[in-house]
């Protein structure tokens, strides 16, 4: 509950000073504890703290380990989560648009990252109506599911079933 929350909260934001007081700003493991205490603000619904929290630590991670580190990937996707639950679509779907192009930069097109987030970009595009989009990126995502897992992967399945609601089949 809300209790959990604000005991996670606080347990990152004392791990974050004392990395920053001990390994400096800008230190990956600053860093990384700036991203989970971000991801609590998150989990807990606060979004005026959980906004600037992510942007601050996209603006870090850019500048210290480069835009295409994985790190940085992820970050900007979660900041897109964020985006999304605050309501702010446009910014959402552009930042889970970087992430994927990111991923498949990176990683290829059939690494699980990427796929994963092919399919998260798919439920952002949904949530504005772009359901032909959705559909083909759903589609790609799942044939390439189908190839990179094995027969009754719980992700394949879990595509599967998001594109048959959409497809309406």
């Amino acid at each position: 509950g809300a209790g959990q929350a604000d005991d996670a909260i606080r347990g990152y934001r004392k791990t974050l000073a004392e990395r920053e007081r001990v390994q400096g700003p800008d230190a990956p493991e600053a860093l990384a504890s700036r991203t989970k205490l971000a991801g609590a603000y998150l989990a807990a619904g606060r979004l005026k703290n959980a906004l600037p929290e992510y942007k601050r630590v996209l603006a870090d991670a850019e500048r210290v380990l480069g835009p295409d580190h994985l790190d940085t990937i992820a970050i900007r996707g979660s900041l897109g989560s964020a985006y999304l639950a605050a309501g702010r679509m446009a910014a959402a779907i552009q930042l889970r648009e970087q992430a994927f192009a990111g991923y498949r930069r990176t990683l290829g097109a059939d690494h699980l990252d990427t796929l994963a987030s092919g399919a998260t970009l798919a439920q952002a595009y949904l949530a504005v109506g772009r359901v032909t989009d959705a559909t083909t990126l759903l589609r790609d995502t799942l044939a390439r599911c189908e190839q990179a897992l094995s027969p009754g992967d719980p992700q394949t399945e879990a595509l599967r079933e998001q594109l048959a609601s959409v497809a309406g089949g």
